[in-house]
């Protein structure tokens, strides 16, 4: 057999996500057969004792300092972008023009207007057989690809309703320290963006309807918070003595905003969304109901390998069954562990892995697109313009 011709990864920052993405490189061609050998070539970070900690940790052969001179290397054919939404548009768009795939984490920029720029790069580089793709994690949970399974093969009907929520609680202390997620110079948004964003591309993919419109709340319950601290996973632990700064929190803490659905073939669905950091209890709850003509279904992450199907035909008294997505005929799990072994949050990172380079290897467009995740950063847009307009109706 020939070996598989390499695919140099180059990647922009380490923390978070580059642990997770690192894993993913590291992992998918170990269970899946590639066309392309992802090779982890360097990782590039500001500070370069913590860049080099990262690297050794997280199996990279090579650090930069400046994301540029990743771009200018020959040996990287795909750089893959971890850093805050702040970035994006730069390093993306720098690195389609010199010719690199592109892998970046959502919401794909920190505006409509980056997001727009970062689109027409990437589809200009397409031209060229270059390729990219927005990190929308989700869409490779096995449960969330079954139930769009079961939509497109018209199991559920019409589809007439849509309630999406991401709950989760690391910021409930009050007196969590400042971290750039709570700076909109830097993040964008707040819950909207950062876990929002995911709710509004799986609502989009499972049900292949685009929203067209909404009606929106955003909140900020904390408006400072401490400068200094420890930080313990995503929140932690600020420093509370009388002279510690404190700095002000310029996004939202929460966000609900309802929706209508373009609807394809059929009327459009409606839509109701919620995400907050504020949900004591709630660590890592992205949920997904439809409800349909002629069934439903429901998905809750924080019990990721399971899918609950309703059939109003097949048993109409019976309510939810719940479906254990471990087969082998279930999207992905097949090429990993026997029926009944779960799987979990990184798994998601290595399916998307996965599909990225099987796209770049058949030549064909990743999904989602740049322009896929341009059309929910018009959303987010849409809900923040509503939402400072007494939540008047805002077309999207």
């Amino acid at each position: 057999m020939t070996p598989a011709q390499p695919l140099r990864v180059g990647m922009v920052g380490y923390a978070f996500m580059g642990a997770a993405h690192s894993h993913a490189w590291r992992t998918a061609p170990r269970f899946f057969d590639l066309p392309l050998q992802p090779q982890l070539t360097a990782v590039a970070g500001r500070n370069a004792e913590a860049a080099r900690a990262a690297a050794d940790k997280l199996g990279w052969d090579s650090v930069e300092t400046d994301w540029r001179r990743l771009i200018e290397r020959d040996d990287i054919d795909l750089i893959d972008i971890c850093t805050p939404g702040d970035t994006h548009a730069e390093i993306a768009i720098a690195a389609l023009e010199a010719g690199k795939h592109v892998l970046c984490e959502k919401p794909l920029a920190n505006s409509v207007e980056e997001a727009e720029r970062m689109t027409l790069a990437a589809e200009t580089a397409a031209k060229q057989g270059v390729m990219s793709m927005c990190g929308f994690s989700y869409r490779r949970t096995p449960a969330l690809a079954l139930a769009r399974r079961f939509v497109e093969q018209g199991r559920l009907g019409e589809i007439r309703h849509v309630r999406a929520q991401y709950l989760q609680d690391w910021l409930s202390d009050a007196n969590a320290p400042m971290t750039w997620r709570l700076d909109k110079s830097k993040s964008g948004s707040g819950s909207l963006g950062d876990i929002g964003a995911h709710s509004i591309d799986a609502a989009q993919w499972v049900t292949g309807q685009s929203i067209t419109g909404v009606s929106a709340l955003l909140e900020t319950f904390v408006p400072e918070r401490p400068l200094a601290g420890d930080l313990v996973g995503l929140g932690g632990h600020g420093d509370l003595s009388g002279d510690a700064p404190r700095g002000k929190v310029t996004v939202d803490d929460a966000a609900i905003f309802s929706a209508k659905f373009d609807g394809g073939a059929g009327a459009g669905a409606i839509g109701v969304f919620e995400a907050t950091r504020y949900a004591l209890g709630r660590k890592n709850a992205m949920r997904l109901e439809l409800n349909g003509t002629k069934g439903s279904l429901a998905f809750d992450f924080e019990d990721m390998n399971v899918l609950s199907f309703y059939d109003a035909a097949e048993s109409p008294d019976a309510g939810f069954r719940k479906i254990f997505v471990t087969e082998p005929e279930h999207p992905y799990v097949g090429n990993w562990w026997p029926t009944g072994h779960g799987l979990g949050y990184e798994h998601g990172f290595t399916h998307q892995v996965v599909d990225l380079v099987t796209a770049i290897g058949e030549g064909r467009q990743p999904e989602p697109s740049f322009a896929d995740a341009l059309q929910v950063q018009r959303v987010l847009a849409a809900v923040e313009a509503s939402a400072t307009n007494s939540s008047q109706w805002q077309k999207v």
